[in-house]
């Protein structure tokens, strides 16, 4: 095994043998948050074998992952005489020889689903009487399982199960939907197996001690550390590289929607129609967008001619990109446009793409899992003589391996980083050639995912970066490792440039509002109110008083308890299946209604509370430490008032997983952003130098603003640096992070004359930024010349211990003047101010 495998294994071996010696032993639950390649199959075996485990079920929510699951047991020397059950065979349990292990393979249709009444198969009986020893769950993810039984079990249309949405979910249905422990299966473990797992560990389904993490970053840094070493097992997995491009205005138009004018890649592909007569909606444009990936656009053309500089690197116009995209997968909105776009191909305007071979994995006729893989393999023949494209819109984007991809086309709205990267990863698959005489040779060294909302997929990287990682706490410093080892090339209309961290969450917090800040505290998301997390919360008396101290919650104790029984009443009800009667059926929807009722009222009270958070921090006059010291040590008092709890009883709640620490840490960076940009404008900043706290954790400063930026810093126009251009084949060497630190250009004289040329220069110099900024750097074009001279105000005579006067907070004496600001003492409070600016604005008169 590898390291990382090794110390998967051990760490989860010690929770288990941790967890059997608990009172009033639970079944135990542990997650391995391993990103694809990591060879999860073989480590699960090797778990099994050093517990000495000897009954093994392995259920997958994607029944295409079977092959690996087979092989690895099969041709492995260390699985020597492990016997392997599954559909192929029958499920033939009963010939096996009990003495030695075994492993039973299946989806949750094969194995679980259910009769049309409701009751267990008879020819899987044999699954419910045995207790396993160990219970896999492959393909996991929060959400996974839903509250109808019947949707899990039948099976799922892999083309329309991608839009999940997470705060619905959360919401309605995650405390009371079916889990583990609604199966008609006995285990003393469960391993979960995840490659995307963002929501299990934001909801706080799985705690820190219960998760091992394996993650992109971690596997791209043990390949730099064994340098080229000819054994360094990670040497044929290929670094990934993101290219994002703002399609131009022309195209774009037809589908820009929301607030902030979006666009809207599922409007832009939408077609009509089935099968051969499938038409996009908006062809022309769809055309344009073809010639546009291409380089053949002419309305970028004159872009380029004026901008002196070279073309942007489009898919299939670079020369080094056309040799090594010579098969890619294309990710469509729905069976219609995968349909559409192969008709579009196949005209005769589009010759360029007769040379490659179109697969359309979609629909019914594609086939479902594991047999919508054997055309597209097919289709390749000999890989290195082949060109192929493969148009799906759900299929063969999770749990499986075409080795020859080396490109991915994202042309589909995809809210949840789950899907996103679960695709995105499906082309970082190592491709290596046997070249006999114990030779191999590597023929994909980078991969490509290529992205046409710019803004959407820098939020997916922030999202990736920040929510997987749970032990770092700074964000910038994640989001700067995770770019290290997958570089993220942007073009915005006029050149293409690599960007840094603080470009990525610039462009990733754009659009804050104070409603949608709001919004996040009201969200379903912060609180948890899951039959376990109620039950930490009834063992706990403290836990429960304290919850019972807050408002509406008196009766708190009773309401949790009859959740709970509830459910598990319920629960076993269900398991009965055909059993039931008819009055008995009615009995538990009577029950499982009420539960939910009470659940729902518990889940709006706890969110309730959240929403007195961000009245605590305007209250409150602390930000250099986390929002959580400040609760606990600063102003526990105020926090009382505020909120009905005091600060033991806080802690306490946050410790049994009843608040989502780190949704909560997020809210309260993005709160503290804006509410910096909001009060910029009075020329007063109180907080100047100090610390910044996060819910529970804090930047430095100069951390802070590193990682926002200046709102109004970045509305400067920037000159543009045409040597930061990224040349593709150098991709690997030419950055630094000097070369993002552009210089701002001084202020023209005003007798200088306008030219054309200076206007043309001018508009190249917009950097990628945020819409808003965006929008107010257009305007400043028009008139360069019309900005006002600052009053001249003279400030020789401010020295310390001179009196200045201030419209608000009257006379004050200054204490000290130093790296720009002044320090002014009024009575008993130090106030700090911008030097001179504050003067020069009125808000410090002498």
């Amino acid at each position: 095994m590898r390291p990382e495998q090794n110390e998967a294994v051990d760490k989860t071996i010690e929770y288990f043998r941790a967890a059997e010696k608990e009172p009033g032993h639970r079944t135990a639950k542990f997650l391995w948050n391993a990103k694809m390649r990591f060879g999860k199959t073989f480590a699960s075996y090797q778990l099994a074998k050093k517990m000495g485990l000897k009954k093994i079920l392995v259920l997958t929510f994607k029944p295409a992952v079977q092959s690996a699951w087979e092989e690895d047991l099969l041709t492995h020397v260390d699985f020597e005489g492990w016997q392997f059950v599954s559909a192929k065979n029958g499920f033939d349990y009963e010939s096996t020889d009990k003495s030695r292990p075994i492993v039973c393979f299946g989806s949750f249709q094969d194995l679980l689903g259910t009769n049309e009444n409701g009751g267990i198969k008879a020819k899987n009986e044999w699954i419910h009487i045995i207790n396993w020893d160990l219970v896999i769950f492959d393909e996991y993810h929060f959400g996974a399982w839903r509250e109808n039984a019947k949707k899990l079990f039948e099976t799922e249309d892999e083309d329309l199960s991608l839009d999940f949405d997470a705060e619905e979910y959360q919401e309605k249905e995650a405390g009371n939907a079916i889990n583990e422990t609604f199966l008609p299966i006995t285990t003393p473990r469960y391993l979960y197996l995840s490659g995307t797992p963002f929501r299990a560990i934001n909801s706080g389904e799985f705690i820190e001690d219960q998760i091992y993490n394996w993650t992109y970053s971690d596997e791209q840094r043990a390949k730099d550390n064994w340098g080229t070493a000819p054994n360094n097992p990670y040497l044929s997995l290929p670094r990934m590289v993101l290219m994002t491009y703002k399609i131009p205005d022309s195209i774009r138009q037809i589908a820009q929607q929301g607030e902030f004018d979006e666009f809207d890649l599922n409007v832009f592909f939408s077609a009509e129609g089935k099968g051969d007569n499938a038409k996009f909606k908006f062809e022309d444009y769809v055309q344009k967008w073809l010639d546009l990936i291409r380089g053949a656009y002419l309305g970028t053309t004159t872009d380029d001619l004026k901008l002196g500089a070279k073309k942007p690197d489009m898919p299939f116009s670079n020369t080094r990109l056309l040799s090594i995209l010579t098969h890619t997968l294309w990710f469509m909105p729905n069976v219609a446009s995968c349909h559409a776009m192969a008709n579009l191909l196949k005209k005769r305007n589009n010759s360029f793409f007769h040379d490659y071979k179109v697969n359309v994995a979609a629909g019914p006729s594609a086939g479902i899992g594991v047999e919508a893989l054997a055309p597209v393999l097919q289709s390749m023949g000999d890989p290195l003589k082949t060109k192929t494209i493969t148009l799906s819109c759900g299929k063969l984007t999770t749990g499986v391996t075409i080795k020859p991809w080396t490109g991915i086309f994202m042309l589909r709205n995809l809210s949840s980083p789950e899907t996103y990267f679960q695709a995105a990863f499906r082309v970082q698959s190592p491709w290596v050639i046997d070249l006999g005489a114990g030779k191999n040779e590597i023929m994909k060294h980078e991969c490509y995912v290529f992205d046409f909302a710019l803004d959407r997929a820098l939020h997916q990287i922030a999202d990736y970066s920040c929510r997987l990682d749970v032990n770092e706490s700074n964000p910038e410093q994640k989001v700067a490792e995770f770019i290290n080892f997958l570089p993220v090339l942007a073009y915005d209309g006029s050149t293409m440039k690599r960007l840094n961290e603080t470009d990525i969450l610039d462009i990733a917090l754009a659009g804050t509002s104070a409603t949608l800040l709001a919004r996040r505290w009201e969200s379903a998301l912060l609180v948890n109110v899951d039959n376990d997390t109620l039950a930490r919360l009834m063992a706990n008396e403290d836990a429960m008083k304290a919850l019972m101290s807050i408002e509406g919650f008196r009766s708190l104790n009773t309401e949790i308890n009859d959740i709970i029984i509830a459910s598990e009443k319920v629960k076993k009800a269900k398991a009965k299946g055909e059993k039931l009667t008819l009055k008995e059926k009615k009995e538990i929807s009577a029950e499982e209604k009420e539960f939910k009722s009470k659940r729902k009222m518990i889940q709006e009270k706890l969110i309730k509370f959240a929403t007195r958070i961000p009245v605590f921090m305007y209250l409150t006059d602390f930000r250099e430490y986390s929002l959580k010291d400040v609760i606990t040590q600063l102003e526990p008092g105020l926090f009382k008032r505020v909120t009905g709890l005091n600060v033991k009883d806080f802690e306490l709640l946050c410790s049994l997983g009843v608040f989502n620490a780190a949704l909560m840490n997020d809210a309260v960076y993005k709160f503290k952003r804006y509410e910096d940009s909001s009060l910029n404008y009075t020329g007063i900043d109180r907080h100047q130098g100090e610390s910044v706290g996060g819910y529970d954790t804090v930047l430095t400063r100069e951390e802070f603003d590193k990682l926002f930026g200046s709102q109004q810093g970045s509305l400067n126009v920037v000159e543009q640096d045409f040597d930061n251009d990224i040349d593709l084949p150098e991709i690997e060497d030419d950055y630094s992070d000097d070369e993002d630190k552009e210089p701002v250009p001084k202020q023209k004289a005003e007798s200088e004359p306008k030219g054309t040329e200076t206007m043309i220069n001018k508009t190249v110099a917009v950097p990628i930024t945020p819409k808003a900024a965006t929008r107010v750097i257009r305007t400043s074009f028009t008139s360069p010349n019309t900005a006002q001279e600052k009053p001249k105000v003279d400030i020789s005579a401010v020295n310390p211990g001179s009196t200045v006067t201030h419209k608000k907070f009257g006379d004050g004496s200054v204490i000290a003047i130093k790296d720009g600001k002044i320090i002014v003492s009024f009575g008993k409070n130090e106030k700090t101010f911008l030097f001179p600016q504050a003067f020069e604005q009125g808000f410090l008169k002498l």
